[in-house]
């Protein structure tokens, strides 16, 4: 609640916070300053990995002080990471931390872009990096950026010259960055760009801090003759914040991975390195620049309009403006450099609607809907000034459905009709484009290259607004959203989606068959129209039986859904793949899910995926079968275990005390619940007593910064922030006749074939002679890492913390990871069908 307020707070001094698509609503004060950005022509681009690594504070300093256009370039969505608000992981969380960057985005004023780089995870050197992303790609997409932004200045959050000290990733983007630098400038480089015009940025610097040299002393002592010290803790009046405030909200915007920031106040430094290109000669950033109007031909007469229009603003009337914005428009029109031309035309369309009052709104009948398919758009135009302002005509694009208007926009009048539009077959479904193809471990795989480097796909559906100031048209363009009132919300904006007439999806993406005994896997179908008919189909593997051959599918309604449940019977030996549905709709065949993402922080979103679940058949054996889990950062593993036959009871705080805790053969902590749960200090001690007791207790991977307890075992264990990366690193078994690794079932090396994305991390480095290490593994170059399992016995019971990545390897089905766990399940008391108590 207090997020949201502060949400509704900043929202009144019109700092730009997007989180639906409901439209801008600028204050008298926010207009000003949008002139005053009007009248700087300066450029800076901040390029850095992923998303959250960004310096939010520069950022905003440079938009909202210095008021210069301000990109941020991540060349990678954050596909790798964790997900603390919810179980959606790889590409849909990738989606999720793209649509937060643009939330930070909208509030300390920058602009975002994106490389095709995929977020593979953690890599620990650059060399590794590039070789997965395809260097010579993602080089061109960081110089596409580069021509197209056309900065004055490019800022690199990392350092180029310390390969191996620090994620891969992060060192790869500075490296980019550099070689960028000067390829932006070579005719015989070529980019995806039809307008692929050469641009050589003036300045490359490195936004260093004492943390790059070790300390604060080590950064006193240390030669400052190429930084630049920048002071941006300035206080905005017209805002009521400081620039650090606004940084830390939209800092605050990547929920995903919990970086909530608290605001401060007063001086704060940034400090750049100088790296290449010309030396600012006083230490100024835009030093030889020539940010005013004077450095695009023509841009004298607009300069003396706008400076006039600055000096005159009219706070109480903004519309008095109004006159002089059209003419320095006309001017705008008129030069030849298209690349300022388009800029400024966009940015004075804004401010001359928003100094009249001007509210212009397209919104559908419906939240989605599918080609071919009859829809009604609502068109809403107001004018809330005396200024002389006509609607001439609507056209909505790219369908060329046109009605004229000429009608006066007379003051705080609304003018309201309707128009009717057939959406057409061959129209774009509107989901993430780097998500319509399958790409590789590290890039997505974009086959209309004019959208790479946008970080979200444009809508299709349009509203072009003909508007007459006083006899001078100007068009307007608004994208058609669809508004609803909700009891609590109120007013709330969604997209307005095209998507395929009918999705169908798993409940589970995971089936394991523990034994041959068949399973019902359940599919939903969902229709996106009325009166779908059609037929379901169910994919297998060779050797896995499926019955029924179909189902009959009628669905009457929008929006209606209905789950079929097919029998799938495996092979007698273990086996694994892939299954699918297909939908037949008549003639056409549709083999994709609608995935919807719908959280507060962020505009809902619909993705359509190819629809896969994956089977495998499993010789598995498990004792023990109530098993208690307790949530930490977000992870699906009580579902993995449900599925190989446990029996897993989610627990609160409360459920967390030696009397109920009792009832269960092991209990599990999810993924960094030690350093997510405030109560964990509280709850442990019951915990260890359960062990004591003779319970077998699971602590899965924690950080060993910001730990809510002050151990994270009964016996003394350091964590650190070993890991291994290299999914297919070698594992080797240090002791081989350890009850983990042989009862119940037999654990070789080949049960670490196939596992995804990284074998572990945060391993311990130091452990009591309590605990007992059973693996080894390392990625290559380094030493052999040994904590990535450790137990001990605790009193009657047993206690074990480990760093692989089970949430991971669970979720995709790799039969070795479920053999471990249920291994490590079963150690201790090994009961059945324990009755469970009150």
């Amino acid at each position: 609640m207090k997020k949201i307020v502060l949400i509704l707070f900043l929202s009144f001094f019109c700092i730009s916070i997007t989180f639906s698509q409901a439209p801008k609503k600028p204050t008298s004060g926010a207009i000003y300053e949008s002139i005053q950005k009007l009248n700087f022509l300066g450029t800076v681009l901040y390029i850095a990995a992923h998303p959250d690594d960004e310096n939010t504070r520069l950022i905003s300093y440079f938009s909202n002080d210095v008021k210069a256009r301000t990109g941020y370039l991540s060349l990678t969505r954050g596909d790798g990471g964790q997900n603390l608000i919810g179980p959606e992981i790889r590409e849909l969380l990738g989606v999720i931390r793209t649509q937060e960057l643009l939330a930070a985005r909208s509030i300390d004023g920058g602009e975002q872009f994106f490389t095709r780089a995929n977020d593979f995870g953690y890599s620990k050197h650059p060399d590794e990096t590039l070789d997965i992303w395809n260097k010579d790609e993602v080089l061109k997409d960081v110089v596409a950026v580069i021509r197209k932004f056309k900065p004055d200045v490019i800022v690199n959050r990392f350092n180029h010259r310390t390969p191996g000290t620090t994620h891969g990733h992060h060192t790869s983007s500075a490296m980019l960055s550099v070689e960028a630098f000067d390829l932006a400038m070579n005719t015989n480089y070529k980019t995806h760009l039809k307008n692929d015009a050469l641009w050589q940025p003036k300045r490359l610097f490195f936004n260093t801090s004492w943390w790059f040299y070790g300390s604060q002393e080590n950064f006193d002592k240390a030669d400052k003759t190429n930084l630049i010290d920048l002071e941006i803790g300035t206080y905005y009046s017209s805002k009521g914040l400081s620039n650090s405030e606004i940084a830390s909200l939209s800092r605050s915007s990547h929920q995903s991975q919990g970086f909530g920031s608290t605001g401060s106040r007063g001086n704060q430094t940034e400090y750049l390195e100088y790296l290449k290109g010309d030396f600012p000669k006083n230490k100024n950033v835009f030093d030889g620049i020539d940010t005013t109007w004077n450095r695009v031909e023509g841009g004298k007469a607009i300069a003396k309009i706008l400076d006039k229009v600055e000096e005159e603003y009219n706070f109480k009337n903004p519309s008095a403006s109004i006159a002089e914005l059209v003419e320095a428009y006309k001017l705008i029109q008129n030069l030849k450099d298209e690349h300022w031309k388009q800029l400024k035309s966009d940015e004075i369309k804004d401010i001359i609607a928003a100094c009249a009052g001007l509210y212009l709104e397209a919104v559908a009948n419906n939240s989605s809907t599918t080609p071919n398919s009859e829809n009604t758009i609502k068109i809403e135009a107001i004018n809330r000034s005396d200024y002389n302002i006509s609607l001439k005509s609507v056209t909505i694009n790219p369908l060329k459905i046109k009605e004229d208007k000429n009608v006066e926009l007379t003051a705080n009048n609304t003018q309201q009709f309707s128009m009717d539009i057939t959406i057409p077959s061959e129209i774009n479904y509107t989901f993430p484009y780097w998500l319509h193809k399958k790409g590789t471990l590290g890039m997505y795989k974009v086959e209309n290259e004019d959208l790479i480097s946008l970080p979200k796909t444009p809508r299709e559906i349009k509203a072009d607004f003909l508007i007459d100031f006083n006899g001078y048209l100007i068009p307007f363009t608004k994208e058609v959203v669809f508004k609803y009132n909700d009891p609590v919300k109120g007013e709330v904006y969604k997209p307005f989606e095209i998507l395929p007439e009918v999705s169908a999806s798993f409940n589970e993406k995971v089936h394991i068959f523990s034994d041959g005994n068949s399973q019902k896997i359940a599919i939903k179908v969902k229709t996106v129209r009325d009166n779908l008919t059609g037929k379901l189909i169910l994919c297998t593997p060779e050797n896995w039986k499926v019955l029924p051959e179909n189902f009959e599918i009628n669905l009457a309604q929008k929006g209606e859904e209905q789950v079929f449940e097919f029998i799938v019977t495996p092979p007698a030996n273990q086996s694994e793949g892939l299954i699918s549905p297909i939908v037949e709709i008549g003639s056409k065949t549709y083999t994709d899910e609608l995935v919807e993402i719908d959280y507060n922080h962020i505009p809902f979103q619909s993705i359509i995926m190819p629809s896969e679940a994956k089977v495998v058949r499993l010789n598995i054996e498990k004792k023990g079968q109530i098993i208690g889990y307790i949530q930490g950062a977000g992870d699906v593993i009580p579902t993995s275990l449900r599925q190989i036959g446990y029996t897993v009871v989610e627990l609160n705080d409360d459920d967390i005390i030696l009397e109920k805790l009792e009832n269960f053969d092991a209990v599990v902590l999810g993924i960094r619940a030690y350093n997510t749960n405030e109560r964990a200090k509280f709850y442990q001690k019951h915990l260890h007593n359960y062990v004591e007791k003779g319970g077998t207790l699971i602590v899965q991977y924690n950080t060993n910064h910001r730990l809510k307890v002050e151990e994270v075992a009964p016996f003394p264990l350091k964590l650190s922030r070993d890991r291994v990366t290299d999914e297919n690193s070698e594992v080797h078994i240090i002791n081989p006749n350890h009850e983990l690794l042989n009862y119940p079932n037999k654990i070789i090396k080949s049960d670490f074939d196939g596992w995804v994305q990284e074998r572990g991390l945060y391993f311990p480095n130091e452990w009591s002679e309590e605990f007992v290490p059973v693996l080894s593994m390392n990625d290559k170059n380094e030493s052999p890492k040994n904590g990535s399992l450790l137990i001990a016995g605790y009193g009657k019971g047993k206690f074990i913390y480990t760093g692989l990545s089970f949430f991971r390897e669970l979720p995709a089905g790799v039969p070795g990871a479920y053999k471990l766990f249920a291994n490590m399940l079963s150690v201790g008391k090994n009961k059945l069908n324990k009755p469970l108590k009150n």
